[in-house]
């Protein structure tokens, strides 16, 4: 039985999972397919599961959190993040949900840090960020979200200032902000502010380099596109679906 697995998303027929996965499957000489199921709506998952060929699944915006009502079970770690990225079907199709994100993004920003960074900003509150603030807080770096509609713990875009961006080095972008066909968008951050010492981590990996990755660039900060974090995350999936 030729086993299928997929991307579980909205309007992603950009995605990176499908021609990695079937590139890898190929090289690789396995009997497996891959495809995007592209859900105008997260009820419509529960036709994807009644497939016996499917075996597993990564999961993109906007579903990492909406998805979790559908799983009999969760790993812990996607338990206390609150967000998952690959679900692992079990024998009789039971659904295990489990986050691969944050191992992804830990392994990728490792290699950028300096001893400057003691604090993150965290740019967007939705899915992917969950992992991202679950990853840094294993990294003892301390970080806070900055969003269009801030809670009490969280700073607006209005706030960042000269004192704000000094403080925080590292800074994320989690926002789809940029994001390949609308390039010339970035987040509304204080760039005048950013120095040799901040890393600007874009979780965006098309195109190569996003107007916030290149406005850093000129202020001599290090930069990053999520690329790396997806084929970290990735391989992790599947070693998940395979255990």
């Amino acid at each position: 039985m030729k086993k299928i697995y997929g991307l579980l998303g909205r309007n992603i027929s950009y995605s990176f999972s499908k021609g990695y996965f079937s590139e890898k499957f190929e090289k690789e000489n396995l009997d497996c397919e891959y495809n995007n199921f592209d859900l105008t709506q997260i009820k419509d998952f529960l036709e994807v599961t009644k497939d016996p060929h499917v075996q597993g699944l990564n999961v993109t915006i906007p579903y990492k959190e909406e998805v979790i009502q559908y799983m009999d079970d969760l790993d812990p770690i996607a338990k206390e993040i609150g967000a998952i990225n690959v679900i692992k079907f079990d024998k009789g199709q039971k659904l295990k949900g489990y986050n691969s994100d944050y191992y992804g993004f830990t392994e990728s920003l490792k290699p950028l840090l300096n001893k400057t960074i003691k604090k993150a900003l965290i740019l967007g509150t939705g899915g992917a960020s969950k992992a991202i603030a679950y990853a840094l807080s294993h990294l003892n770096i301390d970080y806070t979200f900055v969003s269009r509609n801030p809670d009490f713990n969280e700073l607006s875009y209005s706030d960042l200032d000269e004192d704000i961006i000094q403080a925080y080095k590292l800074i994320i972008n989690c926002t789809p902000l940029g994001t390949h066909p609308n390039i010339h968008n970035y987040p509304d951050i204080p760039y005048e502010f950013i120095t040799k010492n901040h890393v600007l981590y874009d979780l965006i990996y098309n195109p190569d380099e996003t107007t916030f990755m290149s406005k850093g660039k000129e202020k001599g900060a290090t930069v990053s596109n999520g690329l790396q974090m997806l084929i970290l995350q990735a391989e992790k999936a599947w070693e998940i679906w395979n255990m």
